[in-house]
């Protein structure tokens, strides 16, 4: 884990190796952003993702078992309550998620929610032009999403600070 300050707000950065089920991602890190959005709302994650060339936009919780996308990068705002969330696979990481917060899961990254509070809110976004899949580390998905993992482009910009973000900066170091 490596800690960055950005804009005032801490971003933490995760990497995590292929547990044998979920990949993950070879090149490019987990990144947590803390307090990206002081008090929350999904009215000002969505705004802040739109405006930054994120779409394809829910609101829900984070399903509670290990998956991952294989198609698209995803970025998740807390917009309220919070929850535990383990990243990386069984093996990976569990960190405490709350209003304020966000994640950008690069492609392949797992995560699985352990618990949450009743009130749990997240707004999930997707960069232009990229479509999730949904896969759960089972055997014979695996040759295909190695292979698309790969293949997904890099975001044009941050979710949340635009062209020159945490996300442009580490992820171009990937």
């Amino acid at each position: 884990m490596a800690s960055r300050a950005f804009g005032g707000i801490e971003v933490l950065s995760y990497r995590f190796g292929d547990d044998g089920r979920i990949p993950n991602n070879p090149r490019l890190p987990l990144l947590v952003y803390r307090g990206a959005l002081p008090g929350g709302g999904a009215g000002g994650f969505e705004g802040r993702f739109r405006s930054n060339g994120w779409g394809g936009m829910w609101r829900d919780g984070i399903f509670g078992y290990h998956h991952y996308h294989s198609t698209a990068h995803e970025v998740l705002g807390v917009a309220r309550g919070a929850a535990r969330v383990t990243f990386g696979g069984e093996g990976g990481v569990t960190l405490e998620v709350r209003e304020g917060d966000a994640v950008a899961i690069p492609a392949g990254v797992g995560h699985c929610n352990r618990g949450a509070s009743r009130d749990l809110l997240v707004v999930g976004a997707y960069p232009a032009g990229q479509s999730w899949d949904l896969c759960t580390g089972e055997p014979g998905e695996r040759p295909r999403a190695l292979e698309n993992i790969r293949r997904v482009p890099l975001p044009e910009r941050d979710p949340l600070f635009g062209e020159e973000g945490p996300l442009i900066e580490l992820w171009g170091e990937g």
